[in-house]
């Protein structure tokens, strides 16, 4: 299962973190969302132990948010030791996202 991301945890998940780590910034009211997180879901479970998939609602967060420089969603940012390697921005397919997963491991 994706990992909730949110302000209190965003430090210690994703900065400190040494694995890849896939970040989509979703909402609940937004229809192309809803329509990859099934995706974002199975990435989690297939990439369990080798990259960190977590899931920031931007309603809730905005700091994080602003500092990704967020403006439409689905965003879905690869970040590797607190550095942005890459983003995709809206409903992108899954093979889309294994490559760039996969390029970055």
């Amino acid at each position: 299962m994706a990992l909730a991301i949110n302000e209190s945890n965003f430090n210690e998940l994703v900065t400190k973190s040494d694995k890849l780590v896939v970040l989509d910034f979703w909402a609940e009211w937004c229809g192309p969302c809803r329509a990859i997180s099934p995706v974002i879901e199975e990435l989690a479970k297939e990439y369990e132990g080798k990259a960190v998939i977590g899931k920031i609602d931007v309603d809730s967060n905005a700091a994080i948010t602003e500092k990704y420089g967020i403006r439409n969603i689905p965003t879905i940012i690869f970040i590797k030791k607190g550095v942005a390697l890459d983003k995709t921005v809206g409903a992108v397919s899954k093979s889309t996202l294994v490559s760039k997963i996969e390029s970055f491991l």
